[in-house]
């Protein structure tokens, strides 16, 4: 005779109500932040052709988009620039110029939308004509203390601009610390740090390399000296944790999926606000996939996303922000 099961998990799952009631884990607008691209000039709309339905703007029409961000709910947009390339120099100085796309960007996003959160991008490669994350010595070496020297003004700019959050992007040692002092030497103490503390040297971010203009500027070594080896996990942990006793508030992973057991093992760990950013390469192929009808786009956005929840995410920048605030409203 059958002995059937007198535990049976199915029954937990066999109606819509009950999945939703029984379901460890949750995603809300409140868990999106939508990466945006900026354009010098005005009445600009870019494809990115890598990154089918992304686009670059002008501050006028990235400002048009920004009410549909603020509408959608999205607590946060994170900006990234795309300058002319004759701005661009060895040293990034437009990086430090007060009249700069992005400064100008910062003062009127929160003039005309005081309420949503707005994070700016710490690092050189978009101005930098060798597209490396800072200085170089004549034989390509990103230099570390130099390049934080730079880091630490361009994320006291946008202090000074009224940005939100600075995102130091850029891998070197202590540049959270000196960012940090220098905030609080100038008295700027509520401006909050993410920090990219585990950014690994990825094949997913060539598509973001074209929307900010330095995939043709990489130049001298590749960025596996700065950026961490994707073989390593407890390395990690000692990234995270140095760059929380240097100040940081937040702390991000980079690129997101490829990623999961990293984000478990920190927050695990660390207890801190915890972002993965699924990141360019993750959306284009995701998004080609869909285009094509190879998978459907909104089940596996949903998914991928609820994968960072269920790894321990506070949140997740990804470029899918706006369409996944429509479809968690469908699922609700």
């Amino acid at each position: 005779m059958i002995k059937y099961p007198t535990t049976r998990p199915r029954r937990n799952r066999l109606s819509n109500w009950s999945r939703r009631l029984t379901s460890e884990n949750s995603l809300s607008v409140n868990d999106l932040i939508l990466p945006m691209f900026l354009l010098e000039g005005t009445k600009k709309k870019e494809q990115i052709h890598s990154m089918p339905g992304v686009f670059r703007y002008s501050l006028d029409e990235l400002l048009k988009q920004i009410e549909i961000v603020v509408r959608s709910k999205i607590p946060l947009i994170a900006l990234f620039p795309n300058i002319e390339s004759d701005l661009k120099t060895p040293t990034g100085s437009e990086a430090l110029n007060s009249k700069g796309v992005v400064p100008k960007a910062i003062l009127m996003i929160k003039k005309e939308f005081p309420d949503l959160g707005l994070m700016t991008d710490i690092a050189l490669d978009p101005y930098t004509t060798h597209g490396q994350d800072g200085l170089i010595n004549e034989f390509g070496y990103v230099l570390n203390d130099q390049t934080v020297e730079i880091l630490k003004k361009q994320a006291l700019l946008h202090a000074q601009m009224g940005v939100d959050i600075v995102a130091p992007s850029d891998m070197m040692d202590g540049r959270v610390g000196a960012i940090r002092q220098a905030l609080e030497d100038e008295k700027y103490f509520l401006t909050k740090i993410m920090s990219y503390s585990a950014k690994y040297a990825s094949s997913f971010y060539n598509p973001f390399r074209e929307a900010v203009g330095s995939t043709k500027n990489l130049k001298g070594f590749d960025k596996k000296s700065y950026q961490m080896n994707p073989a390593n996990s407890e390395e990690a942990l000692l990234e995270v944790e140095l760059d929380i006793n240097e100040g940081a508030d937040m702390i991000m992973i980079k690129p997101g999926l490829p990623y999961l057991d990293i984000i478990q093992k920190i927050k695990e760990v660390y207890k801190i606000p915890t972002f993965a950013y699924q990141v360019s390469g993750e959306y284009s192929m995701i998004k080609s996939a869909s285009i094509n009808n190879y998978l459907d786009e909104k089940d596996v956005v949903l998914e991928t996303l609820i994968a960072f929840k269920r790894a321990g995410c506070s949140g997740v920048l990804t470029y899918f922000a706006l369409s996944a605030t429509e479809w968690i409203k469908e699922e609700n």
